[in-house]
């Protein structure tokens, strides 16, 4: 039922494989399986597409209702057994350096949480009932018809680096004197988007088409943000991330307000409804909230 779910939700057995954590001849044997024990074509194949038929539709719609019962029940044994227990998904670097850091704030108020942090850059998460909540970046317009989702933020970026490198450098006045530096990357992409990085920030800041001098490249921004922290070059920052570190001058903003770009994606608290019937799991959501409304605002540290 979750593969046909998920390929009927996709139009697209790679995505669907990809979400499930399988390979798309698997996704495709297990669909012309269940066609074949139905006697009925659930997709209809052209090439590479698949379109759901009529037939299809039925069946995707019975099999919602039928996960959307079982996670109730499962969710109702779950409360029942241990009415504490908050699950919340989080890609690495949001659990690292934003939800981590203030988790003892929820545990002051709530001592008897159990809270489980589920650090993954899947998405499946939310959509099964071993999640509760999850803070994913997505599209500015995201939404899910199942699923409950507030912005917690929109991502502002701009670059960041060690308070010590520039001590020893000339420092930074214009744009391109980022190209004297090392710079530090984040390769990451989704099937349909990627995040911003150095060129994306140079064209908005006016420089044009450049080379890229070289550099260090990661997955993860944390990672990216702690070779920054240890003097080896200038990464890109989300404001989210970095709010901490700024605060404790354990990096600096070499640019002050100028230079900064907005992201086209946002950061997402997103709830299954039936999770939320639980009073923790309500209670960690409205926290949630709270903690993002109330962050600071980077701190202005121009270089001299």
């Amino acid at each position: 039922m979750r593969t046909y779910e998920c390929a009927a939700r996709h139009l697209n057995f790679t995505r669907a494989a990809r979400e499930m954590f399988v390979t798309t001849a698997a996704i495709s044997h297990q669909i012309k399986e269940m066609e074949q024990q139905l006697g009925v074509a659930l997709f209809a194949r052209t090439g590479r597409s698949v379109q759901i038929t009529p037939e299809g539709e039925i069946m995707h719609q019975a099999v919602l209702e039928s996960i959307a019962a079982l996670e109730r029940g499962i969710l109702k044994l779950r409360a029942q057994r241990n009415p504490d227990l908050v699950r919340v998904s989080a890609a690495p670097s949001l659990a690292a350096k934003w939800l981590v850091p203030r988790l003892e704030h929820f545990l002051q108020d709530f001592p008897a949480a159990d809270v489980r942090v589920d650090v993954s850059f899947s998405e499946a998460g939310i959509e099964q009932a071993d999640v509760d909540l999850s803070i994913r970046y997505g599209d500015i317009k995201y939404s899910h018809a199942n699923d409950q989702a507030d912005v917690l933020f929109v991502e502002t970026i701009f670059p960041v680096c060690s308070p010590h490198l520039l001590k020893q450098s000339a420092g930074l006045s214009d744009p391109r004197d980022l190209l004297k530096y090392k710079l530090i990357h984040v390769d990451w992409a989704s099937p349909d988007a990627s995040w911003p990085g150095w060129r994306s920030w140079m064209q908005a800041a006016g420089m044009g088409e450049v080379d890229l001098p070289g550099g260090v490249h990661f997955k993860q921004t944390s990672l990216a943000l702690g070779a920054a922290m240890a003097g080896q070059g200038i990464a890109l920052g989300e404001a989210s991330l970095v709010v901490d570190d700024l605060a404790q001058g354990r990096l600096i903003k070499p640019y002050g307000a100028n230079y900064s770009m907005q992201a086209e994606w946002a950061c997402y608290l997103v709830a299954r409804p039936d999770a939320l019937s639980v009073p923790m799991v309500r209670a960690f959501r409205q926290w949630l909230l709270r903690e993002a409304r109330s962050m600071p605002q980077p701190v202005e540290s121009p270089s001299p």
